[in-house]
């Protein structure tokens, strides 16, 4: 089989990409990568040395491809399905890198800093830090509710690379920062998220790992 994905199914960066893999049904090969072992993470590192996940490598073409939206546009060019993730039109695809960074950068980072921080000894955590994550969550949030209000998914009626990119993203935001009251299209959203058959496969192949995730 030609395509190999290092990956782990906790990390949200590594569900953006399952999820496209999953929507097009794309045939892989599935490597689990332990980042806490050496051993585990050796032959991660050997194609892609700065160790993080996930990588998919391409045997036939001989490529091999980190971070989770070139990977996607990877797919996308030479792996083509039923589900267009980058769309043809130049002025499309480029608002739709721009929506996949929003999540990835305005959602996904700011989730990272409050989850994190939960993991550091007593005395050393950053509660400034902590704060200022959490507000850009709630300015997230607010750009979210304004955008959902007519679109049923990230850029409209087609699912894209921005839903592969918000669905993880999504849910684990709103493990540390609650939507509440305020942001029910989000909500709503992530609901529709977790129910296309691509996420939900994600999300079950995940729920073993999930007690790891610090409340």
């Amino acid at each position: 089989m030609s395509l190999e994905l290092y990956f782990h199914p906790l990390s949200s960066f590594c569900q953006k990409v399952l999820v496209a893999l999953y929507e097009n049904e794309t045939a892989f090969v599935p490597h689990l990568v332990d980042l806490g072992s050496e051993t585990s993470s050796a032959k991660l590192r050997k194609l892609w040395p700065v160790g993080k996940i996930p990588v998919l490598r391409d045997e036939a073409r001989d490529r091999t491809i980190p971070e989770s939206s070139t990977i996607i546009e990877y797919l996308s060019q030479h792996y083509p399905g039923r589900t267009k993730l980058v769309p043809a039109d130049p002025d499309l695809a480029r608002q739709t890198r721009l929506v996949d960074r929003f999540y990835d950068l305005h959602v996904n980072v700011p989730m990272q800093k409050v989850v994190t921080d939960r993991l550091r000894p007593e005395g050393q955590h950053d509660r400034y830090g902590v704060e200022q994550a959490r507000a850009a969550l709630r300015t997230a949030y607010g750009m979210i509710e304004q955008g959902m209000e007519t679109k049923t998914w990230a850029m409209g009626d087609d699912f894209s690379m921005a839903d592969c990119a918000a669905a993880p993203a999504l849910f684990y935001a709103n493990m540390a920062v609650p939507f509440g009251d305020d942001h029910r299209r989000a909500a709503a959203y992530l609901a529709r998220l977790e129910e296309r058959p691509s996420y939900a496969r994600a999300l079950r192949e995940a729920a073993p790992y999930l007690a790891q995730v610090p409340r």
